[in-house]
This record gives structure tokens, C-alpha cells and sequence, in this order.
């Protein structure tokens, strides 16, 4: 829980809010990377920081919702209006809404002075006006009702076409909990450094920097950040490497694909190694893992963060997966494909509105290329994991349904027992137990996953190709 702002700090506060959301959505600069910059080397104090993110996350999400509320007050559409006067607008509204850290009366009155200091003087009688008059009538709004999709769209702030879409894969009430989750701010969730602390060591040390925590419901492993004094890079444990921060869905991974010490494995599409080390970690840091980006900068986070956490066995490599060669072959094989990105829209404000329907094609097809390649280097009798952090079925069920009636001397392979001591239900059990599993955003107040577990049975006399 954020501590409300006094009235001054939280003008400044908000004028760095201000100047982030022009910067993404004027200019087309990634959110993270602009809060990041920006609050880098500010001189906020840290509950001033928590605001401005909150603040930047949510005006930027729910972009959509905001538009279609300012539209009704407006007297020119949104879009024609002075680029700072109409994020100013989308931000205040934002705080009116969804905010209750500052009286109402202080958002509107830090609006109009934000409005004079940034060059439109003119036009601080009309932010004055809406935003008064949106706080006193937006709850007898009606949202518009044409259909399910366009009333969902503006509601939770998304894409039509994405909306569309999921209610044709899921249905209505399973969407509605995947929209709910995707609008909510994420959770700080760690993991510990199994080769370093134990999860009741890591809680005691991080109680005793101030740090309050609780334990997860869902996996054995994990640890949810409630409250910290600081910056979590800032505390001592995370220095000397006794956690890695990640997500619940994603820590199955390791479990999923169990590794034995001692084995060698390639982690193809790594990033910057939170499944990777956590792979590490399995293994007990012995064997070899070679674990390949096509990113540089991603592959030098990754090298970081073994550093960070003590781990000696992971190689990182810069290079096209497309581009390795099939001889390399390995026991366990993960590939953590590109993908839509539909379980973790919550992650980062400015990814659903980077969303299109023309690229998904694209998409499809090097999702693809890079099973089938991935899957020319596993040995036989050995095991492959295809995983995305995304819920589209085409990118998951479908494709691995199709991949296996292409490669016969592949199967699924069940992973229940892997997992066995993790929080599913039912349903979520028997699928692990085929060997194909999908956690949708929010189930278990965790960011959407899928997984297909393969077998390889034996070498195939013919060779693919493109």
C-alpha cells in the first residue's frame, strides 16, 4: 500500500508523470524504459517514485477508457487536442478515477498549474472545467453497449480485435477474469537462490531489512513483496544473489522440464535468464547449460545475473537459433518462444497497444521455424518444453498439435508429478498430467503461461525443411 502525497510533492510527482506518458504516448518511447530514465536520478523520494509509476502504468493502460470519457466532455475529439493538455487530461482523470492518494481538489488544481507551466496558459479554464465536471458525473456514465467486445474494449482499455479474440477462446467469464488481472498493477514476486538461502532463510533476511513478505499459495517456492524501505536492487540480499525476481507461472518452468545434475541443455530464446537460472539452480550448478538470444544486450543481462547469483555453468550466446548448428544436440531442450505476449499485458503499460492482427501471421510462422528447429537438437529419449507467456491458443495448443502430427518420433509427456506440489486445480492437474498446460492471467493471481512437454522417442529418417 502507497502512503497518500502532500500537496507539493505531489505536484512534482506529477509533473515527472506528466513528462513520462508524453514521452510514450506521443513519441512512441517504451514505458519502462522511460520511467526507468526518469526516475533513475530524480531526487523523488521513494513513496513519490511508487506514485509516478502507478500513476504512468495506469493513465498509459487504460488509455482507451480515459479517451472515451474525455470525448464525452470535450468539445474537439481528443486526438485534435494540445498533445500536453490531453495527456495532462488523461493523467488527472486517471487520478480522479482509479486514485485515492490526493484530494480531488488537489488533482484538479495541480492540473491547471502542470497546464500553465507547460505552455498552454490559454487553456487552463478548460481543464479546469472537464475535469470538475468529469468527478461529478462519471459515475452515471453508461459504457457503450453495441456489442459484448465494444463494451469489454472500453472498459478494461484494449484492442477490439484482441477482446474479440479472447472471447471466442475462452467465453465470457474466463475473459472477464484475464481483462480484470491484465488492469491490475503487478506484483513484486521473488524466488530464492536455492544453491545460496532456503525460502524461510531468504524471508528472515529480508525481514530484518524491512522488507515485509508473504508466502506464496501457489508454488512452494515463491515469496510475495508487500512493503520495502527501499529500492528492492538496494537491499543487501538482493546484492549477494539470495533471489531472482519472477514470476509464479514462470518458476513451473524449471520443475516442468526438470533437469538432471550433471546433463547438458540448451535454453534457446533465454532472454535474460530468469528461467535459465533457475534451470542452474535444478541441476545443483553442475553440468553445461548453453542458453542462446538473438539479443546482446539481453545476453549481457544474463551474464549479470549469474554473476550476481553464483552461477558457473551457464554460457550465454548472442546468436540466431535459426542460425545453430542441428549436430548440437542436448538431452533437455527449452525454448521459450517469441510470442504475443497475451498472459503478461499487466507487465508493461504500452504492450497492448503494440498489439496487431496482421503481425500474428508473421508470428505464427517463426514461432514455427523455431519449434521445429529446436527440435532437431534433442537427443533421443530426450525431452523438449515449448513454453510462451501467452494465452492465444494458436500460438499454443495449435501449434503443438500440429508440430506433433508432422514429427511422429515426438510425444507429449506428462509433468503432473513434476509440479505435484504446486496449487492447481483440477483441470489445470489432468492437463499437466497429458502434458500440455496453460495458466491464464489471474487463475491464481499469477501472469498467464502455457507449456507442452515432448518426448523424443526416436530419430526420424527424414529431415525437415523450409
Amino acid at each position: 500500500m502507497t502512503k497518500p502525497l502532500n500537496q507539493s510533492k505531489a505536484d512534482s510527482a506529477r509533473e515527472v508523470a506528466l513528462d513520462i506518458i508524453y514521452d510514450v504516448l506521443e513519441n512512441g518511447a517504451y514505458s519502462n524504459l522511460s520511467l526507468d530514465k526518469h526516475l533513475k536520478h530524480s531526487q523523488l523520494s521513494q513513496n513519490d517514485k511508487n506514485f509516478v509509476t502507478e500513476a504512468v502504468n495506469g493513465s498509459i493502460r487504460m488509455v482507451k477508457h480515459l479517451d472515451w470519457v474525455l470525448a464525452l466532455f470535450l468539445k474537439k475529439p481528443v486526438q485534435k487536442q494540445n498533445p500536453w493538455v490531453r495527456n495532462l487530461l488523461r493523467m488527472s482523470v486517471y487520478q480522479l478515477i482509479f486514485m485515492n492518494r490526493v484530494p480531488d481538489y488537489a488533482i484538479v488544481n495541480s492540473a491547471v498549474e502542470l497546464c500553465r507551466k507547460k505552455g498552454a496558459k490559454g487553456l487552463s479554464p478548460v481543464v479546469n472545467g472537464v475535469l470538475r465536471k468529469i468527478n461529478k458525473e462519471y459515475n452515471q456514465l453508461s459504457l457503450p453497449s453495441t456489442t459484448k467486445s465494444e463494451f469489454l474494449t472500453v472498459k478494461y482499455s484494449q484492442q477490439e480485435w484482441l477482446v474479440s479474440t479472447l472471447l471466442d477462446q475462452w467465453g465470457q467469464e474466463k475473459s472477464l477474469a484475464m481483462l480484470e488481472y491484465w488492469n491490475k498493477p503487478s506484483s513484486v514476486i521473488i524466488r530464492p537462490n536455492l544453491l545460496k538461502t532456503s525460502r524461510d532463510e531468504l524471508r528472515e533476511r529480508l525481514c530484518q531489512e524491512g522488507v515485509q513478505v508473504t508466502e506464496s499459495i501457489f508454488t512452494p517456492w515463491a515469496l510475495v513483496l508487500e512493503r520495502m524501505p527501499t529500492s528492492i536492487m538496494r537491499l543487501s540480499s538482493y546484492r549477494d544473489g539470495l533471489f531472482y525476481i519472477q514470476n509464479e507461472a514462470a518458476m513451473l518452468a524449471a520443475s516442468i522440464l526438470n533437469p538432471e545434475s550433471g546433463e547438458i541443455l540448451l535454453d534457446l530464446c533465454c532472454g535474460v535468464g530468469g528461467k535459465t537460472t533457475h534451470f542452474a539452480e535444478y541441476m545443483g550448478d553442475y553440468g553445461k547449460i548453453r542458453a542462446y538470444d538473438l539479443y546482446e544486450h539481453k545476453v549481457n543481462l544474463l551474464n549479470e545475473n549469474t554473476k550476481r547469483l553464483g552461477i558457473k555453468i551457464v554460457n550465454g550466446w548472442a546468436q540466431d537459433i535459426l542460425g545453430l548448428d542441428q549436430n548440437s544436440k542436448a538431452r533437455y531442450v527449452f525454448l521459450d518462444a517469441p510470442c504475443s505476449g497475451w498472459g503478461v499485458l499487466n507487465r508493461r503499460a504500452d504492450s497492448r497497444w503494440n498489439q496487431t492482427e496482421e503481425a500474428m501471421g508473421e508470428l505464427l510462422i517463426l514461432q514455427r521455424k523455431l519449434l521445429y528447429k529446436a527440435a532437431q537438437m534433442v537427443e533421443n529419449d530426450g525431452h523438449m518444453v515449448y513454453s510462451t507467456c501467452t494465452i492465444n491458443k494458436a500460438e499454443n495448443e495449435n501449434m503443438v498439435r500440429a508440430f506433433l502430427r508432422d514429427n511422429e518420433e515426438f510425444c507429449l509427456e506428462g509433468f503432473a508429478d513434476e509440479i505435484s506440489g504446486v496449487n492447481l486445480d483440477q483441470k489445470d492437474r489432468s492437463d499437466a498430467l497429458i502434458g500440455m498446460l496453460t495458466i491464464t492471467p489471474g487463475k491464481y493471481q499469477t501472469d498467464g503461461m502455457f507449456f507442452a512437454k515432448m518426448k523424443k522417442k526416436k530419430e526420424r529418417n527424414d529431415e525437415y525443411t523450409e
